[in-house]
């Protein structure tokens, strides 16, 4: 095997190590390999750079070093190019044929995703579309591993910093209860009315949580939260149960499937979210993949997308889209 294979294939193996915690055992799982062949490759690596990457206690790794911090940088930016290579050559042989994977909420995935992917799959029925869910974290971690392509999220967006994060749309929040229930009767609803009942909303840090809270917290309220989820469909479950009050994204009732449910309008109660869609820093676009962001967001065109990704920080993107008026969902 040439000897710069052997390197790259080395290097594999660091990040992979970094990935999963500095855990030989489940970077070896990860890429289908054996830990003594793991070992022994980063072994060999260290002997040739003269420089230790990793503390160790006994048999363990325990801490990256300093120049450790400094090669594992270098090397995941080595293959995020040589990635690149290998997707512009994907690209040459046939533009519309390839793979496209998503991080995502549920509330996403479930709500704003279904339209966007259908039409997407009638236009590149060869390219292999993948959805993945998670927490914002989760999210963030699979797109700057290289894992997946693009992260589509509204909540935690400090943990998108390094991540071109465009503006997709506003949407608001609205409150479900059943038929019948005292708050149907109001002609418009105040946090005082909200916070008479226990809450069954969103898990903190997801679709929008850290506003909710912020509202409660400004009015000096504290609601009673009685059951939270990730997943807007068992929030609802738990409102027909009545255990309290729900509090979803509006794009999450569905006026046929949740008819015993009333919709009340709680736009006038917590500060909108903002939905972006974004992918690594330097990371090749395909054809299919510029697409896949316009069907998302129609004012993402390729053009614009483009000039963005020439733009050095997250504040240089916010002042591209300064005066730029969001479609409301």
């Amino acid at each position: 095997m040439p000897g710069w294979l052997v390197k790259l294939q080395q290097l594999r193996y660091l990040t992979a190590i970094v990935r999963n915690n500095l855990n030989i055992s489940a970077a070896a799982d990860s890429l289908y390999t054996s830990q003594p062949g793991i070992s022994k490759q980063l072994r060999l690596l260290e002997e040739e750079l003269g420089v230790e990457l990793f503390s160790r206690n006994g048999k363990h790794l325990a801490e990256i070093t300093p120049i450790g911090q400094q090669i594992i940088s270098k090397a995941e930016n080595i293959l995020r190019e040589v990635n690149n290579i290998q997707i512009l050559a994907e690209e040459y042989r046939d533009d519309r044929r390839g793979s496209l994977s998503v991080a995502t909420t549920h509330t996403q995935a479930r709500y704003a995703l279904p339209p966007v992917i259908k039409l997407f799959r009638e236009r590149y029925p060869a390219v292999s579309l993948q959805v993945h869910q998670g927490s914002p974290v989760q999210i963030a971690e699979l797109v700057q591993s290289g894992e997946v392509d693009f992260a589509i999220a509204t909540e935690s967006l400090e943990l998108f910093e390094d991540l071109v994060m465009m503006p997709c749309y506003v949407w608001h929040r609205c409150v479900l209860v059943p038929q019948d229930h005292p708050l149907t009767k109001l002609d418009r609803l105040t946090l005082h009315d909200v916070a008479r009942y226990p809450l069954v909303t969103y898990v903190f840090g997801f679709t929008g949580r850290s506003q909710l809270d912020d509202a409660f917290r400004a009015a000096q309220l504290k609601p009673t939260v009685a059951f939270t989820a990730t997943d807007a469909d068992v929030i609802k479950t738990y409102v027909r149960l009545g255990m309290g009050v729900g509090i979803v994204a509006r794009m999450a009732y569905d006026p046929q499937q949740d008819q015993d449910l009333v919709r009340l309008d709680a736009s006038h109660l917590f500060a909108p979210n903002v939905t972006k869609i974004g992918f690594r820093r330097g990371m090749f676009l395909r054809s299919y993949m510029y697409d896949f962001i316009e069907l998302f967001s129609a004012h993402l065109q390729r053009d614009r997308v483009r000039n963005v990704e020439r733009l050095q920080t997250a504040e240089e993107i916010a002042d591209s889209f300064a005066g730029l008026e969001l479609p409301v969902r």
